[in-house]
């Protein structure tokens, strides 16, 4: 290719794209899910070329004067014509309709911690209390941290991440208007990085409507609004980059909407909305070495926001549908066996008795292709759609079963807690002493992210310079078994280390991996 021609692809790659007025996004969804669709060939071309209008040189011919242009180039090849613009509503389109209308509720979140001061080594000296007095006043000193929030409801209710809230004990909004109020938090869980507030106050508040994060597409236009660096209320632009991004490494589902909005610190928790206005997701995280904005930012979709504001309201616990089976991706070789054109879906490898899973049919092997409507690429797509369907909902699972494909209807239950919890503080002079230990059910599994069909006893929490800490015991250790006998609640384990042994000899579970060990 010659240098003039490749200079001109170049050029013409970078198309300068005229906003519409707020009012025409609205009524006709505009996005530039069209200009990206056109710009990889997926538009339509005929239609492209109707309505492209005339330039001078789309005849063929060299432009006058142009001394780069030696050769004929085609029309196809020449971009729009730049003209002035005609009418004042032209030059002045603008989001600040849509911000007015939306940035009301988007507010600033402080959230302080007292933590423990260093203790000088001189503190209880008496000497030094002569010449010093009560400066080794070992107060605690106050931790902040600043993050955003959104309210989405009239009466107070404001979602933000828990990492902006989490150890809190006292956190506070501001409204970019300069009014504060105290929140109570109802609800968090770091599984998701989400938090709801309640405002202390008397509404009526501002409010964001959810929208339904399922209907973006890639190329529509977003605004991010938030507290970045604590500077104050902020709005950037951008366009959804992508969707259903994983393995982000900020919560366990692992789905999420990406998008080229400045992101920085002080926007987690903050809006990301759609250009009717609606909450479409919350932002969370960047991807960036410097610390700022590279353009890469996530943000969780507003239809996992609304399945944990629904739990917030209804009790103080957001829980993952209990399937009781266990999912693995489908590999390159499992799809080519299974007749599949590229590895898609969810394969089930193992199904536990007497679950939801075994009574709605499931069986080991079934490739779990859909639920509902919407295509299934991974078991993180499937724990994604199973938690925004919700507790007490239904769900079609569109499944691949050898050659046939079915649908099998799951009703969405919570874990089970059998055996109860029983937690226990195991003391005495046994390796055990100074461990947390729980029943292991269903729902704790659930909780620690532990396998579904196991049974015993989980270590949750181990005290430092204990027996249990000496002997390397850690928490999410399941304990198998004592001198050859199982081990099968908290307290058949009291029990058994009430006796006198020569030795403690026990096996446990750790992260999948079965260990022993000989204590004398």
């Amino acid at each position: 290719m010659r240098p003039n021609r490749l200079l001109r692809i170049l050029l013409i790659s970078f198309i300068a794209i005229p906003l519409p007025p707020h009012g025409a996004v609205a009524e006709e969804g505009w996005s530039l899910r069209g200009l990206v669709q056109g710009l990889f060939g997926q538009g339509d071309g005929a239609a492209n070329d109707a309505t492209r209008p005339s330039a001078p040189g789309s005849d063929g011919q060299p432009l006058a004067g142009d001394s780069l242009a030696t050769a004929p180039v085609p029309a196809e090849a020449v971009g729009p014509e730049r003209r002035l613009p005609s009418a004042e509503a032209q030059i002045q389109l603008s989001f600040a309709p849509l911000v007015k209308e939306t940035a009301p509720a988007v507010v600033n979140v402080y959230a302080a911690r007292a933590v423990p001061a260093r203790q000088s080594p001189f503190a209880n000296d008496p000497f030094f209390g002569q010449f010093f007095g009560q400066r080794f006043d070992s107060r605690p000193r106050m931790e902040s941290s600043l993050g955003s929030g959104v309210i989405v409801d009239r009466m107070g209710l404001v979602v933000t991440n828990n990492h902006v809230v989490a150890d809190a004990d006292e956190v506070k909004i501001a409204f970019a208007d300069g009014r504060e109020f105290q929140t109570t938090v109802l609800l968090k869980d770091d599984k998701v990085d989400l938090a709801v507030l309640k405002i202390e106050g008397e509404g009526p508040f501002p409010t964001l409507a959810m929208g339904n994060s399922d209907g973006l597409e890639i190329g529509d236009l977003v605004l991010a609004i938030g507290n970045p660096f604590g500077i104050g209320q902020t709005v950037t632009n951008g366009i959804v980059s992508a969707l259903a991004r994983t393995h982000i490494g900020v919560n366990d589902f692992g789905f999420f909407i990406q998008t080229d909005a400045a992101i920085n610190p002080g926007n987690s928790g903050g809006a990301l909305i759609d250009m009717q206005g609606q909450l479409v997701g919350v932002n969370t995280a960047i991807f960036s070495r410097s610390g700022g904005s590279n353009g890469i930012g996530f943000a969780i979709p507003s239809n996992m926001v609304a399945s944990f504001v629904r739990a917030a309201r209804e009790g103080d616990r957001f829980e993952q549908p209990f399937l009781g089976a266990g999912f693995a991706p489908v590999t390159p070789d499992i799809a080519e066996a299974l007749g599949l054109d590229r590895p898609t879906g969810a394969l089930v490898h193992e199904v536990g008795g007497d679950t939801p899973a075994a009574e709605a049919g499931l069986e080991v092997g079934d490739v779990i292709l859909g639920v509902g409507d919407v295509a299934i690429d991974s078991p993180d797509a499937l724990g994604y759609r199973l938690a925004t369907t919700g507790i007490g909902g239904v769900a079609r699972l569109q499944i691949l079963r050898g050659n046939e494909r079915l649908a099998v209807d799951l009703p969405l239950q919570p874990a089970p807690e059998t055996p109860p919890r029983d937690e226990r503080v195991l003391g005495g002079e046994t390796p055990f002493a100074g461990a947390t230990v729980l029943n292991l059910s269903p729902r704790v599994a659930s909780e620690l992210d532990l396998p579904m069909n196991k049974t015993g006893v989980v270590v949750t929490a181990v005290a430092r310079g204990s027996y249990a800490a000496r002997f390397g015991l850690r928490p999410r250790d399941i304990l198998l078994a004592l001198n050859g006998q199982p081990i099968e609640s908290t307290e058949a384990l009291e029990a058994m280390l009430a006796g006198r042994f020569l030795g403690w000899r026990f096996e446990l579970e750790r992260d999948g991996r079965r260990m022993s060990q000989l204590v004398r």
